[in-house]
């Protein structure tokens, strides 16, 4: 008898677009329904493009009509510009930028866990693998950016009246900490967090970009959904520390990405270790958290992050580990990380 399990099975030979992974374990399908014979598969996607619709259409009712007792296929996919029906489309004002191949949101469940600080090596290394690189501080609140990548440049206009982002160490740069001054705080309700976001995204000379990672503040809340309104995202990063009270919050933000149909690229685990001068190694935080949940999930683990001096030394005075010394353990750390980020997203 066809069950469900073997429909998702036959699915997981269906490769996303441009990526490695099957659209099975990006989320991609949400019901299965098996009648006489007749099988009927609904797929949700993000993305507004057409022909990925139609690619992930064909190939998952060619995929699906060998399945022994199967008469008839019919796939389903509800995309951005279809709506849900029965009231407004969240989705409708969702559109790529022009000069950009792929946006990646980092996130984390809670507060503290160095999620910031991930971002801004990831987006350097990237940078020094050759990719054309531009960072998004989507934390309105509390902007770290400047100060990690030791900029504090307000965006000029361009004759499009965008704004021209600053730049340092080849990584293209926008943050509400360039439009602020001083320790001036930030005191809005969700709206205008939305409204910036979509700025910051279509309103920005970005130019052209293999990548533009966008560092979201923690939780799920306005900056999260505004983003996912405003933008198809190609993944989510998810950072996190080894223990209990970090993953237990990790989930949720998983689960921020699934309702969202956001594929989940793989989870970074931050402060893994500490070595002492003798080399012996502590785990201060436990250690292994972040790869066993990413097992649990079924998603992949890109890598660990030991604690190291120089990594936060790197953030103080605004020169990443990456940049100041690209071939040393810190920043190795980061650029392997790097490496399977650029190979998940092909």
């Amino acid at each position: 008898m066809l069950t469900e399990d073997a429909v998702k099975n036959a699915l997981k030979a269906v490769k996303y677009p441009g990526y490695s992974r099957d659209i099975v374990s990006f989320g991609l399908v949400q019901q299965i329904s098996i009648q006489r014979g007749e099988l009927q598969v609904m797929m949700n996607l993000t993305s507004p493009n057409p022909e990925v619709a139609r690619q992930i259409k064909a190939e998952s009712e060619a995929a699906l009509r060998g399945l022994p007792g199967v008469e008839k296929v019919l796939v389903e996919i509800q995309t951005p510009g279809g709506g849900a029906g029965g009231g407004p489309n969240p989705w409708a004002q969702q559109h790529r930028v022009p000069g950009i191949k792929r946006v990646v949101a980092v996130a984390s469940g809670k507060g503290g866990v160095g999620k910031s600080t991930v971002s801004v090596n990831l987006a350097c290394g990237l940078r020094h693998l050759g990719a054309k690189v531009g960072l998004l501080d989507c934390d309105i609140y509390g902007p770290t950016i400047p100060l990690m990548m030791g900029i504090h440049e307000r965006p000029t206009l361009s004759a499009e009246d965008k704004m021209v982002p600053p730049a340092n160490f080849g990584v293209k740069l926008m943050s509400m900490g360039f439009l602020l001054d001083g320790d001036q705080p930030v005191i809005w309700r969700g709206p205008l967090i939305m409204k910036t976001i979509q700025q910051f995204i279509h309103s920005v000379d970005w130019g052209e970009l293999d990548f533009l990672l966008v560092d979201l503040p923690p939780g799920t809340g306005d900056a999260q959904l505004s983003l996912c309104q405003t933008v198809p995202l190609d993944g989510g990063v998810i950072v996190t520390t080894p223990q209990e009270a970090s993953l237990g919050v990790v989930r949720k933000g998983i689960a921020m990405f699934q309702k969202v149909n956001v594929p989940i690229i793989g989870i970074i685990e931050n402060m893994s270790y500490f070595t002492l001068p003798n080399g012996e190694r502590l785990e201060i935080f436990g250690h292994g958290g972040g790869r066993g949940e990413a097992v649990r999930q079924g998603i992949p683990f890109l890598g660990e992050v030991p604690l190291y001096m120089e990594i936060r030394e790197g953030g103080d005075r605004g020169l990443p580990v990456v940049v100041s010394d690209p071939q040393a353990a810190p920043a190795q750390s980061f650029i392997t990380i790097c490496e399977k980020l650029r190979e998940q997203l092909a």
